[in-house]
């Protein structure tokens, strides 16, 4: 299937959404709004424009702020594009591409000229932020309409794959640049630098902030520096980056050593109990039991590598495993990097409860084919969550020594992006790094 026919696909899929949650909510009319340019307070500065994920989900339009898309069941689809005549700031390109002809266009040039487009504010679900309003049409988000639009977005189409496939191979551009600037001894903030370069990417086109953590940093899971001083020795790195395509994420995770055996041992180790989790992506699997699994498997390897003598089943159920690995092990990814509705019961609506002490497992659903999970399992090493076992009953079954000779590393992070199919997963991430050689 070529590029257009993929596309039409993809938006007869979203119109059949559209109807069924539109008829549901008893509405007539769909109204996005691509959302607004925000300013700094007591300021003239904008912050960078994050569009409406519901709006990109039907067209690759980023960043035309105070645009929106119109649709009436039955009706083509209109797309009323806010093009200003800006002589202070370069304004946004006209848009292009073969998916416009699937659109009935109306370009203005004031945001309020946007009113005289659309269809009347009753009977409308109208989605977007508050501040998105315009006169008469204020945003009501209604439930039913979100719930059905949300669930049925973790299904990705063969047309929104593409776009995920092209940004893991970007993405992948980047880590081999990271770790190239690694090995060469670089700063923090010069590998982040090399990865911008290699992807393309500016710093505020990324989808979230790199982490790019260099030894006892890897144990802060959002660090969120980039120190420009190497540091006199560069033993470990952790690097969380991702890239996009057409407003799609990748969202990927990877931990290098510099030579130290035991904390080699403890990468390789990681990454194979990372693969195994990743062969969990299945048809009908329970997300959160997949993530429970993930605690017994990196219990395995506490034992394993001698730092904790305990059996697995018994680490977990003294949450001594909630200690070196504290958050979940992964979430729906798509337009958004951690995307919506990993909690819901059904299209409908409801939730599904994370397992009791877990309270950062963002993805509790069951898999199903065409879902994108991100498999992300991890060791760390910090000082406030180890600071209890300590004192605990189970203090002389932890080998504090090795567990002070690997905190100088940080910790381990391994994610890859993953697809769901009706048969084996689909690795988007490690058929990337394949593909760059």
């Amino acid at each position: 299937m070529n590029d257009a026919a993929s596309y039409r696909a993809h938006l007869d899929t979203l119109l059949q959404r559209a109807d069924t949650a539109l008829a549901r909510g008893g509405f007539e009319h769909l109204l996005i709004a691509a959302g607004v340019e925000k300013y700094h307070f007591l300021d003239d500065r904008p912050y960078p424009f994050q569009v409406n994920p519901h709006f990109k989900a039907w067209l690759p339009l980023l960043q035309h702020p105070h645009s929106w898309i119109a649709y009436t069941p039955g009706q083509r689809p209109r797309l009323i594009c806010h093009l200003p005549d800006d002589y202070w700031h370069l304004p946004p390109a006209p848009p292009a591409g073969e998916w416009l002809e699937h659109f009935e266009l109306r370009m203005i040039r004031a945001p309020a000229e946007a009113a005289a487009h659309l269809p009347p504010a009753a009977g409308s679900a109208i989605l977007g932020e508050a501040d998105a309003a315009l006169e008469g049409y204020v945003p009501n988000n209604p439930a039913g309409v979100l719930d059905h639009l949300h669930w049925h977005r973790a299904y990705k189409t063969p047309y929104e794959l593409v776009r995920m496939r092209a940004a893991s191979a970007r993405a992948v551009r980047g880590h081999r640049a990271a770790e190239r600037a690694f090995r060469a001894g670089e700063s923090e903030l010069g590998i982040h630098r090399a990865y911008l370069a290699a992807t393309g990417h500016g710093d505020l086109d990324l989808p979230y902030g790199n982490i790019v953590a260099l030894n006892e940093h890897g144990a802060v899971l959002h660090y969120q520096h980039q120190e420009a001083q190497a540091p006199a020795e560069s033993r470990a790195f952790l690097i969380d980056a991702g890239a996009t395509c057409d407003g799609y994420a990748a969202d990927i995770t990877r931990s290098y050593g510099n030579g130290d055996a035991a904390f080699e041992a403890l990468v390789a180790a990681v990454d194979v109990v990372q693969r195994q989790l990743v062969e969990g992506v299945r048809d009908g699997v329970d997300y959160a039991q997949l993530h429970l699994q993930a605690h017994a498997l990196l219990g395995g390897v506490l034992q394993s590598l001698g730092l904790v003598r305990l059996a697995p089943d018994a680490m977990v159920a003294a949450g001594i495993t909630a200690a070196f690995f504290p958050h979940g092990l992964g979430h729906l990814l798509g337009l958004q990097v951690h995307d919506v509705a990993g909690f819901q019961r059904d299209e409908r609506g409801g939730r599904i409860e994370r397992p009791p002490g877990h309270p950062f497992l963002r993805l509790t659903r069951r898999l199903a084919p065409g879902m994108v999970v991100t498999i992300e399992p991890g060791i760390y090493f910090i000082d406030s969550l180890l600071a209890p076992l300590r004192t605990g009953p189970h203090a002389a079954a932890i080998d504090w020594r090795a567990i002070e000779h690997l905190a100088r590393f940080g910790g381990v992070r391994i994610e890859d992006d993953v697809l769901c199919t009706d048969a084996a997963p689909e690795n988007l991430t490690r058929n990337a790094f394949a593909g760059a050689g």
